[in-house]
């Protein structure tokens, strides 16, 4: 894909401090911290229900932190718009897939591809017709795993398996030429071949120069990518490291006793 590396940052390239946020009384985040340096593939994990994409909205500017700073490449992106934000470089993916499913899959990636970010990064080739987008859009799409010689990538949205949207989603994001992408449980509802495939392209993509975000359930293939992990439980950080040693802190195995991703590692 050929994309190209962040330019020089003094200090992490995005860093959280002390965010929390609220919900009819619900503590969703309570001062939650930690800084992601680039090139850096780092995951989120936590039972259901702890706060982990609450956290991802609060980056991303879905949803407005009650109190705290979040900052981009040393400048507070708290209170962004979302399409700001994605401006910026900083993109996500979203754990129910939000694709146009009236549209073919290669045309969901239009929007992106005439997107301020992607004209002044070059998220396209050629002399700016339609045409030229849609090429690229195809080249993409082949790049993460669509067949091109097949008829997938011009198949309406609605008609993919959840394998293709996931990976759909994950397209759109690279569309922008982001430095960031936050993935929501990619690999959740993927078969262990589709899994196993995806494995490399998460690698490849921090080859060329993306960060990653994985915010996953899905431990075992987690734990190949992240070098670093943060614990989530009850809006709570509750621990922070390398994903073999964060697994043994008597915390994180009281969150996760009995639980399916406990299993799942294991």
């Amino acid at each position: 894909m050929n994309f190209k590396k962040p330019k020089p940052n003094n200090g992490p390239l995005l860093k959280v401090s002390d965010v929390s946020k609220t919900f009819g009384g619900v503590q969703a985040l309570s001062n939650v911290s930690f800084n992601l340096e680039k090139g850096q593939i780092m995951g989120v994990i936590g039972p259901n229900g702890s706060g982990k994409t609450t956290l991802v909205n609060a980056i991303t500017g879905f949803i407005r932190a009650d109190s705290g700073a979040i900052e981009y490449q040393g400048r507070n992106i708290l209170g962004m718009a979302p399409h700001k934000i994605a401006d910026l470089g900083l993109t996500r993916t979203f754990q129910v897939m939000r694709p146009y499913y009236s549209l073919p899959a290669y045309k969901n990636l239009i929007i992106p591809l005439f997107s301020p970010r992607a004209r002044r990064t070059g998220g396209w080739r050629g002399g700016g017709k339609l045409g030229d987008r849609d090429t690229v859009a195809v080249d993409i799409l082949e790049e993460i795993g669509f067949e091109r010689d097949s008829y997938v990538p011009y198949k309406s949205a609605s008609s993919l398996p959840t394998g293709y949207l996931k990976r759909l989603e994950l397209a759109r994001c690279l569309a922008l030429r982001p430095e960031v992408v936050i993935c929501d449980e990619v690999f959740s509802g993927l078969s262990m071949s589709e899994m196993a495939s995806m494995l490399p392209l998460m690698e490849r993509l921090q080859m060329e120069g993306i960060t990653l975000i994985m915010v996953e359930h899905r431990l075992r293939e987690l734990f190949r990518l992240a070098t670093r992990v943060i614990v989530l439980n009850f809006g709570r950080k509750i621990a922070e490291g390398v994903p073999d040693e964060v697994m043994e802190e008597p915390e994180v195995k009281e969150a996760y006793f009995g639980s399916e991703e406990v299993f799942s590692y294991v």
